[in-house]
């Protein structure tokens, strides 16, 4: 069993950074995938960025390329997400998740496990 709290969101201008942090419990934290999800509103949950487990293979939806980096912190039980050049249309619900696999099974909401509660991610214009 795994729990995610996630934090570090918050109201940012467009061109801003925010650094989302997710603190994860459980001692097999480091044999696990973690992803980032986010949600807006009348949209569906779509995948954001993933790690496997050593942190050597971060993945990326193609609009977030070059601007959000995924990492982790094994020895802390932490994944970070750290998003730059934010765009209005970032704004989100933002999840934290984990895969009970070293590497992402899949990008889709079924290939991870464990969900945090979210963080909210305003860009304004």
């Amino acid at each position: 069993q795994v729990q995610l709290v996630e934090s570090g969101g918050g109201l940012v201008q467009a061109g801003g950074s925010l650094r989302l942090s997710c603190a994860a419990s459980g001692r097999t934290f480091s044999s696990y995938a973690m992803g980032w999800f986010r949600q807006a509103p009348g949209k569906e949950r779509e995948f954001v960025a993933a790690i496997n487990w050593s942190g050597s293979s971060p993945y990326y939806v193609d609009f977030v390329k070059g601007r959000f980096t995924i990492s982790r912190d094994n020895a802390k039980n932490m994944v970070f997400l750290q998003m730059n050049s934010l765009k209005p249309e970032d704004t989100a619900v933002y999840y934290c998740a984990a895969s009970e696999s070293r590497y992402p099974s899949s990008y889709a909401l079924s290939g991870f496990s464990y969900w945090g509660q979210g963080t909210q991610v305003t860009v304004s214009s």
